[in-house]
């Protein structure tokens, strides 16, 4: 063991911590749409933001558009000192030093969806429905929000899933065409999209069962007969995984998850591979139906035959701040959220005053003879 090669090198999840390289300026805020419980505390935070912290506040246009806020007087004095940006339409790289997000796991899910490459920070305020992933309660958020600011907190890099679309019909492979007409056709880019959670393929609305072929790093590894299958994070292990029998994997754990939804079949377990591996999955030659795929819940799109999706770990994790610590975080969301090993105590013997004063040897008679001389 002297070849330093042959030593694995562990990293510490406590080690993660929050550095900034410079005072953070603009903040994006994101909230839960349409949904009055945010309302107030979304003008609270963006309020103390502009005039006690002097930052930049982004929010997105169709937030602005809600008629809540239309209405809300405190609201209307802060609509003009606030940048807006549009979904799909303005880029943020590069211009937001800090995410804050008001509402349920499904805003986490939009802030990563609006980075597709380099993300921000994230604080994550549980104001939704489960809150797996939003960990901060809102009642002390000034002294939260400063704690972060001052680079008090750790961090969870949650690892995503870059997934590449390739077309059998996009150019991207010289067989398709004939002559010069394949030659000179443009080659269109794959569609490629970043998730936190899940890319899921399924049979869509046909009646047959999926029939798609599994590759690692180019070998062949199954055929998957069922309603589909999942291919996830650690982070999305705790989502659509768990619902279809998967393990639940902590987040600093570098792998990738794969899970048939419904296989037909015994023995058709779900397994963990390794984050560094490039997976590839298509509708298997012979299949009667094509398949679905979704990224993250959005992007639903139709997989033909001939077309692929390639998934590999992006280089571009999701940092997103803890409450706590890495360990105490997602523990705490496991006994909260899932309820996880919830179960009756079993009684102490000291408790069992019955079984501790009676033998293995004695009858029912026994000890209703000996109850009645008791009393």
């Amino acid at each position: 063991m002297k070849n330093s090669a042959m030593v694995m090198t562990i990293q510490d999840p406590a080690s993660q911590r929050l550095t900034w390289y410079k005072p953070p300026l603009t903040v994006l805020v994101i909230k839960k749409v349409r949904d009055a419980a945010v309302l107030q505390p979304f003008v609270q935070l963006v309020t103390w933001l502009i005039e006690e912290k002097r930052m930049v506040v982004f929010v997105e246009q169709a937030v602005l558009e809600e008629a809540s806020l239309q209405a809300s007087a405190d609201f209307c004095t802060l609509r003009d000192r606030l940048m807006t940006f549009r979904d799909g339409k303005d880029d943020l790289t590069d211009k937001i030093d800090f995410i804050i997000c008001l509402g349920g796991d499904g805003t986490l899910l939009y802030a990563s969806q609006l980075f597709q490459q380099s993300v921000p920070p994230v604080m994550a305020f549980h104001l939704g429905s489960l809150g797996f992933l939003t960990p901060f309660e809102f009642d002390n958020f000034q002294e939260q929000v400063t704690n972060v600011l001052e680079g008090h907190a750790a961090l969870t890099l949650r690892s995503r899933l870059r997934c590449m679309i390739m077309r059998k019909n996009d150019g991207n492979n010289v067989s398709v065409g004939v002559g010069k007409a394949a030659l000179n056709s443009p080659i269109k880019p794959p569609s490629t999209f970043l998730v936190l959670n899940e890319v899921v393929i399924d049979r869509g609305p046909s009646p047959y069962l999926s029939n798609i072929d599994l590759f690692l790093d180019g070998k062949h590894i199954t055929s998957v007969q069922g309603d589909g299958l999942i291919v996830s994070t650690p982070t999305g292990s705790t989502a659509y995984a768990v619902a279809a029998g998967a393990s639940m994997i902590h987040p600093n754990v570098p792998a990738i998850m794969v899970t048939p939804i419904c296989p037909h079949s015994l023995s058709f377990r779900p397994i963990v591979v390794p984050a560094g591996v490039e997976l590839k999955i298509s509708v298997s030659p012979d299949s009667r139906n094509t398949s679905w795929v979704s990224f993250d819940g959005r992007n639903r799109q139709e997989l033909f035959h001939g077309d692929s999706l390639r998934v590999t770990t992006s280089v571009y994790p999701v940092p997103s701040i803890c409450a706590q610590d890495q360990i105490s975080d997602w523990f705490d969301s496991l006994a909260e959220c899932l309820h996880w090993n919830v179960r009756k105590r079993q009684k102490h013997l000291d408790e069992l005053s019955d079984l501790t004063h009676s033998g293995s040897n004695d009858t029912l008679d026994s000890l209703d003879h000996a109850d009645q001389l008791d009393s």
